[in-house]
């Protein structure tokens, strides 16, 4: 009898382990969705510029999850094949280290979190089960391991110079059969510094891993300053006050989204160079908490920074490309289209009417509204490119 519960026990465990360890996937499938399966179709004037273009994402969060990079996947919104096909040529992959349970745009405690199950789940190093700046190092990790076994087609940029010199690069040799395809830029970057820890000198370790921007706060207050949907929505810490300034002595690009209004004034007010927000939308085309209001755009652009627009409901009130495009004329329209960028927000927990694959969806939509061929070359990925060739180390 003590022979059979010993086996029943034994038997629970490891179906629930099995269980356990299978949420990720099946976490992934569900919060990062897509509207529409590829193909994409869009015209042929418009596929023909699309693949003529530095195609540029400010912001995408798949390094959380336990999709290997270099694989075509059903399931999420970004991986190199797929960036590959919607000719994305430098996507920004961000660092998500923290969110709160319960999550919500109004107002989050910072007392709990999500994410340490996940990590746990997805096997992830016993360091990164405490540490949120772990976290942000595997992640840094992950990005370099994959870039090391792409055979070229994925190549990390720190630096102004690996940009240039990314730039002059030709396509990459043809499998068998196949297309010659470009290569793929990959930036890293943080959602939030409480991967700090409290400590200044973790910019220092954060940098050197190959961070190059940074939002200060995400979905709750931290040790910064306030966030749009935190408790408190205060403005900048003096230890917040000591993180920029550190950002900007070592030419990290400042990301203000997710910030909270008090903090973007702040920033704006001692920021010396340029400053981005990474994905956002805006409050005249779709209210909300963390959408930017007319003086913040004025201001950002003041800097000589860019507004990622984001592709998801709370950024644009909608998922249409035409929605995005809204946005992204009201921007154009107020500050000047060297302002505007794409901020995705793909594999952020968000639905979105289409894949990184189907990107070229944008360039139609914004011929389709009007714009010349040299400001959609711009909001596609041109702007991104001059901001980053000015301010990168």
């Amino acid at each position: 009898m003590r022979k059979k519960l010993t086996i029943a026990l034994l038997a629970i465990v490891v179906l629930g382990l099995a269980v356990f360890f299978s949420l990720p996937r099946i976490v992934d499938g569900r919060m990062n969705t897509v509207d529409a399966k590829p193909p994409y179709v869009v015209s042929a004037r418009a596929q023909a510029m699309h693949n003529s273009l530095f195609v540029a994402d400010l912001h995408g969060d798949t390094l959380l999850w336990s999709r290997d990079l270099l694989t075509e996947h059903s399931h999420g919104h970004i991986d190199l094949p797929r960036l590959q096909q919607g000719h994305v040529a430098l996507q920004v992959f961000a660092t998500v280290t923290k969110t709160p349970r319960g999550l919500n745009f109004e107002s989050n405690a910072a007392d709990t979190d999500s994410i340490t199950a996940l990590v746990m789940a997805q096997r992830w190093p016993p360091r990164t089960w405490s540490s949120l700046l772990e976290r942000a190092l595997y992640q840094s990790e992950k990005l370099h391991h994959a870039a090391a076994n792409s055979d070229g087609a994925l190549r990390i940029v720190r630096t102004r110079a690996e940009l240039a010199a990314f730039l002059t690069t030709g396509p990459l040799r043809a499998t068998a059969g196949g297309k010659p395809t470009p290569p793929t830029a990959g930036l890293l970057a943080l959602e939030g510094l409480h991967p700090l820890e409290g400590q200044l000198g973790n910019v220092d370790k954060l940098f050197d891993a190959g961070f190059r921007m940074a939002g200060l706060t995400h979905f709750f207050d931290n040790e910064l300053g306030g966030s749009a949907h935190g408790l408190e929505k205060g403005g900048l810490t003096p230890f917040g006050r000591d993180v920029v300034r550190r950002m900007e002595s070592k030419k990290m690009l400042i990301d203000l989204a997710h910030a909270s209004p008090a903090v973007i004034d702040d920033v704006l007010a001692m920021a010396k160079r340029p400053v981005v927000v990474s994905h956002t939308g805006v409050q005249a085309t779709c209210l909300g908490p963390r959408n930017l209001s007319n003086d913040h755009i004025r201001k950002i652009a003041a800097t000589g920074g860019v507004i990622g627009i984001g592709y998801f409901q709370g950024a644009v009130c909608g998922i249409s490309p035409a929605a995005i495009v809204a946005a992204m004329r009201h921007v154009a329209k107020l500050v000047g289209v060297q302002h505007v960028a794409l901020g995705s927000d793909f594999d952020g927990a968000v639905k979105t009417a289409f894949d990184t694959s189907g990107l070229a969806l944008i360039t139609q939509a914004l011929l389709d509204a009007g714009f010349s061929e040299s400001d959609v070359a711009a909001i596609m990925g041109g702007n991104v490119q001059r901001v980053l060739l000015e301010a990168l180390p």
